[in-house]
């Protein structure tokens, strides 16, 4: 994993340290993970709450995140610990991240999502096999679009796919296993 992202392992930082607040400037509280033979980036908007409280990616027990990328793998991953499921992300050259490295949000709600700061996507695509990036929501692909519109990284295949999040609750687990499988088909390659 690399370590250009500068505030890896630091506590969340907000403008206000006392209680997040809808004014609250939050700063993306840990790493991307990627490794050098990464084909694939998974990009959502930014952690919930309790990711940000565990300190790593997805860490809601309601978000299906884990449980869609357990059955696309026939794998167990719910009940793993950070180190396997970082493990499991490398084996299968998955990266991982967030288009949001600043924002103001309420809760954990991407419909009240103001993106401040986007991540150095550019950095870590250049230092990768990364070769199509796919969004966990509808709210990611929409900033990264925005952001990088000018960009030669926004010529790069790129999907979005149904949200995990427990919000997302038009999506039975089926139904986003069957979506999420586009993401078989870069890692086959």
């Amino acid at each position: 994993m690399s370590n250009f992202y500068p505030n890896a392992n630091l506590p969340m930082k907000t403008h206000n340290a006392n209680k997040q607040t809808s004014d609250s400037i939050l700063l993306h509280p840990f790493a991307p993970i990627f490794y050098h033979d990464s084909k694939i980036l998974i990009l959502g908007s930014f952690p919930s709450i309790i990711s940000r409280e565990q300190n790593f990616y997805y860490s809601n027990p309601h978000n299906r995140f884990w449980q869609v990328l357990a059955r696309l793998f026939s794998c167990e991953l719910q009940d793993k610990n950070r180190e396997e499921k970082i493990s499991f992300l490398q084996m299968h050259k998955i990266a991982l991240f967030d288009v949001c490295l600043e924002c103001k949000i309420t809760k954990s709600s991407d419909n009240t999502l103001k993106p401040i700061k986007t991540a150095p996507l550019e950095s870590l695509i250049q230092n990768t096999q990364i070769r199509h990036i796919f969004f966990n929501g509808k709210k990611a692909a929409q900033i990264y679009q925005q952001a990088f519109k000018d960009s030669a990284i926004l010529l790069l295949p790129h999907t979005a796919l149904p949200s995990t999040s427990p919000a997302n609750a038009r999506w039975n687990l089926n139904q986003l296993c069957q979506d999420w499988s586009a993401i078989l088909t870069p890692l086959c390659d």
